[in-house]
């Protein structure tokens, strides 16, 4: 005997709908029914089957084969549950790689998992950029969703940055093939930036005495940096004065870093203290004065050319995290961080 199974859905009350999509009445899902096991090979297993002590058997979702008929008959099994796929639908795992092929760009591979889930995992240490807006419109269409580290993330070699996951079995072809239109249109919603080479140099200074300054914030920032795989870092100590602090910057700037920092005992006023004059004179471009993040409010952050010069006071004190942890892995894969950008981290900004 065969049996079938529909899905009714019931409209709820209230619809909050921020996405602006046409509301369903319903919602098709294949046909699952009951079948002999010898005539199961190419269906879809709807439910997982388990041995008798416990151990799984088959995955739900698995496409049996013949070599899997012959398992299941060795173990006593002659009925049971499959799903079909009706016309216009695509099997999950096909749909979920769809979808990852076109998700992404950057040094990244697509890993297909169990359940109808595509992973992306990262092939070298990289900077994670995430399109938030993409992501959420991605979102509130039917039949998938994704979800993403944190923008600027950093990730290393082997990481997990992204999953893309399929209603169960399969998704429409129009759901499908809406979702690829708008990443090619749009897209991509995630960058893996990598971070190949990366080299930090710092200027530590204090009016006083700059190996004070080198003193006192030395040992956290190697930790910090080593947390994004740099081991060591070219330096100068030097007096805080305009004329110290921008010959020492400029010698630094002939290596090439990905990013320079200043790392100053005194907090400023704005950029018209001493590291921002120094700044000045050296040709740099300002980008921005202060950020939504605590602790970190009063970074100054420019640009020379191409390399971005960050001044942080106060960050290099504690291992805590702080607006450097956020900002150093999209300025080491030599990404310029927007005065935009920095005003976006507000949202979940307050880290301690």
């Amino acid at each position: 005997m065969y049996y079938s199974v529909r899905l009714f859905i019931t409209p709820t009350l209230f619809n909050r709908n921020p996405c602006n999509l046409p509301a369903k009445n319903g919602m098709k899902i294949m046909r699952a029914l009951t079948v002999e096991v010898q005539e199961s090979a190419g269906r879809i297993l709807s439910a997982a089957v388990f041995r008798p002590g416990g151990k799984k058997l088959l995955a739900k979702g698995h496409i049996l084969r013949e070599e899997d008929v012959r398992i299941l008959q060795s173990e006593g099994m002659d009925r049971i549950w499959v799903a079909e796929l009706e016309e216009g639908e695509i099997p999950e795992d096909e749909a979920v790689c769809a979808v990852a092929a076109e998700i992404a760009c950057g040094c990244y591979e697509i890993q297909l998992a169990p359940g109808g889930r595509a992973n992306l995992v990262t092939t070298q240490n990289c900077c994670v950029l995430v399109d938030e807006d993409l992501l959420r419109q991605m979102n509130c269409t039917s039949g998938m969703v994704t979800a993403t580290v944190m923008n600027f993330s950093f990730a290393m070699a082997g990481q997990r940055i992204a999953t893309v996951k399929s209603a169960p079995f399969a998704v429409a072809k129009p759901d499908l093939e809406g979702l690829i239109q708008m990443l090619r249109a749009r897209g991509p919603l995630l960058q893996a930036r990598p971070a190949k080479d990366a080299s930090v140099a710092v200027v530590y200074c204090d009016p006083t005495s700059g190996d004070r300054a080198r003193t006192l914030f030395e040992p956290v920032l190697r930790q910090k940096l080593e947390r994004f795989g740099i081991r060591s870092h070219a330096s100068l100590a030097v007096l805080e004065n305009d004329e110290h602090v921008s010959r020492a910057m400029q010698q630094l700037l002939r290596s090439k870093p990905s990013v320079l920092l200043v790392a100053s005992t005194t907090a400023p006023a704005g950029p018209g203290d001493t590291v921002g004059r120094a700044m000045g004179k050296i040709g740099c471009e300002i980008e921005r004065f202060l950020a939504p993040v605590e602790p970190g409010n009063l970074l100054l952050i420019g640009y020379k050319d191409d390399i971005p010069i960050l001044a942080v006071p106060g960050c290099y004190r504690s291992l805590k995290l702080n607006v450097v942890d956020l900002l150093l892995p999209p300025l080491l894969a030599r990404y310029r961080v927007s005065t935009w950008e920095v005003a976006c981290l507000g949202h979940g900004g307050l880290l301690s």
